[in-house]
């Protein structure tokens, strides 16, 4: 089963590159010819270029954007002005996807609900907190999503217990299920959802699957999408490989699932064995996710509908409509559990938000801070936000893996083991394999859970997800996973990063490289 899938994810591979090999050399050829017909005019050319390096450099510096991000362009320019330049204008800034975000924002704009929090709720947490207050009202302003009262949600600590409740609720759709997640790939996992909705489809469910093209470009081929629109299941990708472009960078990281209106699940697990440990590449796969169910469904199913409508561009696939949108549920019931604000970041945000958002959390904690995360590579305002709360007395704890999945991005992470542990963060290795979770939690009473790693893709370049909550119950299971991990896990000392100047510029070098990652 196992080398069968291989060959399978080989053979997709294989036909992606080779349909993609022709748009290279087209671009290639075009670059050429440009580079001939400009020839004769090389000394002007080298002029206007070396002018455009220096206007990027003034640009760079002035700009708001991450510094380790802006120090990576200016290396590059000083190095190689002319390529740097060039490099800088097609893939290097924010620019580059502005046909996506264009798309995007016109669709936003034709949904015709609006999202809107009832007005006592940002008043209550003010009472309660102003300080936390004023951290909903950033993410809120920023985002557009707003703060609803939490009705109930279900705390996963690993993915095979997520994904029982996810066919669960599929097995119990009534009206609609919207699946958006990074990674498809075929499996125990994925069949077993695709076999639920197959027949949910002949019961007059509407199902509609959005998934990444470049994140699923080795495991979900066309023909996988195929079968699914033969199945009469709706199936679209999205930002698809179609010309090389600083737009593939944004990537659809988000992990979604949507019944009815009823429930929603989100978490870190994409759809595939290796996250519900039917497999085991890199030994136990440590990964959480949640389920709710309240109003603040209305908020993942707009980001769904947002991102469909503007990935659907054919009548088989067809956009959703205002009415759609219009039959998502407000609960009559008034269950109250804290407080639940989801959102998602995009790079087309001048703010990165999630980015932001650790930032204030770790600067307004008094006890403790925790986090999960696969990846570690840090911009210098959060790595000095890490610094400083652990400086001033706050428990600031990091779980990373025991077992990494990509071993250059986990030697990257460990160059920033050595600083932090010398201000007193205490990282721990969960030695039974690999940790995938994306999670916060500060002083018992406000947390995220989501798709947000903690390196620069996630941070900066990509859409993801994250639901902020506060008083909520599901924060008490989060921190009961945390200690239970912690205690499956090695705490790693200053001890073992205090070494000779060759290990330390090896660490400054990669640091350097770390938002290419």
């Amino acid at each position: 089963m196992h080398k069968k899938k291989k060959t399978s994810v080989r053979r997709i591979v294989t036909g992606r590159i080779v349909s993609v090999l022709p748009v290279v050399l087209l671009q290639g050829l075009i670059i050429y010819g440009i580079a001939r017909w400009l020839a004769p005019f090389a000394t002007l050319f080298y002029s206007v270029l070396s002018v455009l390096s220096a206007l990027f450099v003034l640009f760079l510096i002035s700009n708001r954007g991450e510094g380790a991000y802006k120090m990576l362009w200016l290396l590059v320019m000083f190095v190689a002005p002319l390529p740097g330049a060039l490099m800088y204008l097609f893939y290097g800034n924010r620019r580059t996807g502005n046909v996506l975000e264009q798309r995007l924002r016109a669709t936003h704009e034709s949904i015709p609900v609006t999202l809107e929090d009832e007005p006592r709720i940002q008043e209550q947490i003010e009472y309660e907190d102003r300080r936390i207050a004023q951290t909903f009202a950033y993410v809120r302003k920023i985002t557009g999503f707003p703060v609803w009262r939490n009705e109930a949600a279900q705390y996963y600590p690993v993915g095979e217990l997520l994904f029982e409740q996810m066919l669960s609720a599929l097995k119990d759709a009534k009206r609609y299920v919207f699946i958006e997640y990074f990674i498809i790939q075929e499996g125990v996992m994925w069949a077993a959802m695709v076999d639920v909705m197959e027949q949910k489809v002949q019961e007059g469910v509407d199902i509609r699957v959005l998934y990444d093209d470049i994140g699923s470009i080795g495991t979900f081929s066309a023909r996988n999408r195929a079968s699914l629109l033969k199945k009469g299941i709706k199936c679209e990708k999205f930002n698809p490989l179609i010309v090389l472009s600083g737009a593939l960078n944004n990537r659809d990281h988000r992990k979604i699932m949507i019944v009815d209106g009823i429930v929603a699940f989100s978490g870190g697990i994409n759809l595939a064995d290796e996250y519900i440990n039917e497999e085991h590449p890199f030994g136990h796969w440590k990964d959480i996710g949640f389920r709710i169910t309240g109003d603040a469904i209305r908020s993942y199913a707009y980001m769904f509908i947002e991102f469909w409508n503007a990935s659907s561009l054919n009548k088989i696939t067809k956009k959703l409509v205002g009415e759609d949108y219009a039959g998502i549920r407000i609960s009559d019931d008034r269950a109250f559990d804290g407080y639940v604000l989801p959102y998602y970041d995009s790079p087309g945000r001048a703010e990165a938000v999630s980015n932001n958002l650790f930032i204030d959390l770790l600067g307004q904690a008094r006890d403790y801070v925790w986090f999960y995360t696969p990846y570690l590579l840090l911009g210098d305002g959060l790595r000095d936000a890490f610094v400083r709360a652990a400086q001033r007395g706050v428990d600031v704890r990091i779980i990373m893996p025991g077992i990494p999945d990509k071993k250059i991005v986990y030697r990257m992470s460990r160059s920033y083991y050595r600083e932090l542990l010398e201000a007193g963060v205490k990282i721990y290795e969960y030695t039974p394999g690999f940790v995938h979770a994306k999670a916060c939690l500060a002083d018992d009473c406000v947390g995220s859970i989501g798709t947000v790693n903690l390196d620069y893709r996630s941070l900066y370049l990509h859409y993801e997800c994250n639901a902020l909550f506060y008083k909520a119950s599901i924060l008490a299971d989060l921190k009961r996973d945390f200690e239970a991990s912690m205690k499956a896990s090695r705490e790693r000392t200053l001890q073992e990063e205090r070494k000779g100047l060759l290990h330390r510029i090896v660490n400054g070098t990669l640091r350097i490289f770390a938002p290419l990652v």
